[in-house]
């Protein structure tokens, strides 16, 4: 499928275009929040990264693709997917880190911050 996969940097550089990241790294992954609030992991040797979503939204895309989309957990009413980086598109990712983002970030801070 033409222009499917997106590169560890295109992901990191979706996340860096949001308001108030904050970035903390262990050995094997690197982790993002928002006022405190964490929303994502990324896991290069795996090529691999974690999105908080709805449950409903978690379900879904493991649903629909199970080749591209994990269930990581659930947590807080929450549910988070591990997202195959190679599987998806640059536009699809691009939605579902800012949805992760806004999930987690102060109601105003999102608002003044839509996905542009």
């Amino acid at each position: 499928m033409p222009g499917v996969g997106v590169q560890d940097r295109q992901f990191l550089r979706m996340v860096n275009r949001l308001a108030e990241v904050e970035q903390t790294s262990a050995r094997d992954y690197t982790s993002f929040s928002v006022r405190g609030r964490r929303f994502g992991y990324h896991w290069p040797r795996t090529r691999t990264v974690g999105l908080k979503q709805t449950l409903s939204e978690q379900a879904a895309l493991v649903q629909e693709r199970p080749d591209v989309f994990e269930i990581q957990f659930t947590a807080g009413g929450f549910g988070w997917v591990v997202v195959h980086l190679p599987g998806i598109d640059a536009d699809e990712l691009t939605e579902l880190v800012y949805e992760a983002w806004r999930l987690s970030a102060p109601e105003q801070l999102a608002e003044e911050h839509p996905l542009r």
